[in-house]
């Protein structure tokens, strides 16, 4: 079912268009067999590019498409939901430019920004470590100065795009231990000493590579750093709480594709001489679906249009993520649940969203986390 939108310009509404082109023609027939074959869609990001995708947030002058929140993470929404692997590596991409298109040098921006913006390369975002998930603050990646530049190491896990992108936007330790000991550097994948193991094993996503990325005496110059030396954590959670907002906009179109392919199957499976659409009971499941999936989608909406008129959102993009990735996992354990016997096979779409919308409840601060930070600022808790 086509999503009616309202966008706050013409051609918001014309480039979300051109999204959905895109993601029926292109995106969502390659999406069932490069699941199965784990091959991942490199081609389409450099697509997205070349359409003007890549950077829809970002600023004109280095080829962004100065788009409001708003209409990108409706493009976001879209493209997941046709693939999720598609929709979240553009929300991955996004949050691993934020950094230098918000806190980089005009030579920085000047130099990088068109080559990520552009589809020529992609992005990754290096915060997570094996013994430092939720608590990042405790990232021990090392980063040590010298006059020519910084050696790194260290290792990097749950890696997004790790072993494939072309950039990425790390997170290492400059000096003591806490968060202001944390700095921001851009690394590029082709830097000696930067490697990534083997792809995860994963329940879903297989077609998104997720790997631990070793920095084993990578040397950068001086111009990687990425703002101040110290203020990397506070970079680091800047970027998370728009990327929040774009696992939010994922959830919702997993969800949407769940509840689409529901509908469908309801209202032609039949049973006692009539469609199961038609008897009480799967009825209201659906309705109870449809109801989580709007409210999910209005509500990282409101929390975009705060973003968008520069008004703190932090607490609202942690309501949106965790609403919307627990929606999309209810929606679509109930889709399997609407197709019966059919709904655990792969001979259709339902068990797929429902291995992938495991994972945004986890992905870029748990569901655990965004409760903590919610409740933290509803009592002033530090």
């Amino acid at each position: 079912m086509a999503v009616e939108r309202t966008l706050p310009t013409s051609e918001g509404r014309d480039l979300l268009e051109l999204v959905r082109e895109l993601a029926v023609k292109e995106v969502a027939p390659r999406a069932a067999e490069g699941e199965e074959n784990a091959e991942f869609p490199r081609d389409l990001f450099a697509l997205l590019g070349r359409s003007g995708l890549l950077g829809l947030p970002y600023p004109s002058e280095y080829g962004g498409g100065d788009q409001p929140y708003e209409v990108y993470l409706q493009a976001v929404e879209e493209l997941a939901g046709a693939w999720l692997a598609v929709g979240l590596g553009l929300s991955v991409h996004t949050l691993s430019s934020y950094p230098v298109a918000a806190f980089g040098s005009d030579e920085q921006k000047a130099h990088l920004l068109p080559g990520m913006l552009g589809g020529d390369l992609l992005g990754a975002y290096c915060l997570s470590e094996a013994h430092s998930g939720s608590d990042a603050s405790a990232l021990s990646t090392r980063a040590r100065r010298d006059a020519s530049g910084y050696t790194v190491d260290g290792s990097k896990s749950w890696i997004t795009h790790g072993g494939r992108a072309d950039f990425y936007t790390l997170f290492a330790r400059t000096g003591g231990p806490g968060a202001s000991g944390i700095s921001c550097l851009y690394v590029p994948a082709s830097t000696e000493g930067v490697a990534a193991d083997a792809p995860e094993r994963k329940m879903g996503m297989s077609a998104s590579p997720t790997a631990v990325v070793r920095f084993d005496g990578a040397r950068v110059g001086t111009d990687a750093l990425v703002g101040e030396e110290g203020a990397g954590f506070a970079i680091a959670l800047s970027a998370l709480d728009s990327g929040r907002l774009g696992i939010a906009a994922c959830a919702v179109g997993v969800a949407q594709a769940a509840l689409d392919a529901a509908v469908d199957y309801a209202k032609e499976r039949r049973q006692f001489g009539r469609p199961i659409a038609e008897h009480q009971g799967l009825s209201f499941m659906l309705a109870d679906m449809a109801t989580k999936v709007e409210a999910a989608r209005e509500l990282y909406l409101a929390a975009a249009r705060r973003r968008d008129a520069g008004r703190p959102f932090g607490t609202q993009a942690a309501m949106a993520k965790l609403f919307a990735t627990d929606t999309a996992m209810q929606v679509a354990t109930d889709a399997v649940q609407v197709h019966g016997g059919y709904g655990y096979t792969r001979d259709f779409p339902v068990e797929r969203y429902m291995r992938e919308a495991k994972v945004l409840q986890i992905v870029e601060g748990t569901n655990q986390i965004q409760r903590m930070v919610i409740g933290r600022a509803l009592t002033g808790a530090r």
